[in-house]
């Protein structure tokens, strides 16, 4: 009888690591589907970011910038300028208020530690300009890019015409008289 009962004890053991056996099975099974599925839709959702910065980049021509170097823009507003004008027609004269466009804090500073040289210069530009020279949309832009090169003049004697420390002229105000 004691075969039986070993029998017995033998064949009660076997389903009960079967059963172990299967759960750790399962379970194993289990966590690889989860970890393959995370690991699928991490991979799947980079690769379409990437994808919307190629079409973005595709779609729209944008200008390229230094990793960590990206900063606002900083304006620098000036004070009124009241000039008479070249006469065409008896007495003219243009007030103007301008903004100029800097790439950094830095460069502003140096923009209004100069001011009385830049605000001359500029008088000395808008005094010898006609109204009809610049009373049209191509005057008004050609008047802009003659202020900045000579800001730039005055702020970078080495920068090309175009290039300097003042990327724009901006008019906040443009009135002729």
């Amino acid at each position: 009888m004691a075969t039986k009962e070993d029998k017995s004890a033998d064949g009660a053991a076997a389903p009960k690591k079967s059963k172990k056996l299967l759960i750790i099975i399962i379970a194993v099974v289990v966590l690889l589907v989860a970890g393959g599925a995370g690991a699928f839709f991490v991979l799947h959702k980079s690769g379409d970011e990437g994808d919307d910065e190629v079409a973005t980049e595709d779609a729209k021509p944008v200008k390229k910038k230094k990793a960590g170097k990206e900063t606002p823009p900083v304006f620098v507003p000036f004070e009124a300028f009241t000039v008479n004008l070249v006469p065409e027609q008896g007495d003219q004269y243009l007030q103007l208020i301008i903004s100029v466009d800097t790439p950094d804090e830095q460069t502003a500073e140096e923009v209004k530690a100069q001011t009385p040289k830049l605000r001359n210069k500029v008088m000395l530009l808008l005094s010898d300009k006609k109204a009809s020279e610049i009373l049209p949309k191509e005057g008004k832009e050609k008047l802009a890019v003659e202020i900045r090169d000579q800001m730039n003049l005055v702020l970078d004697p080495s920068a090309k015409p175009g290039y300097g420390p003042v990327r724009e002229v901006l008019f906040t105000s443009f009135i002729v008289q």
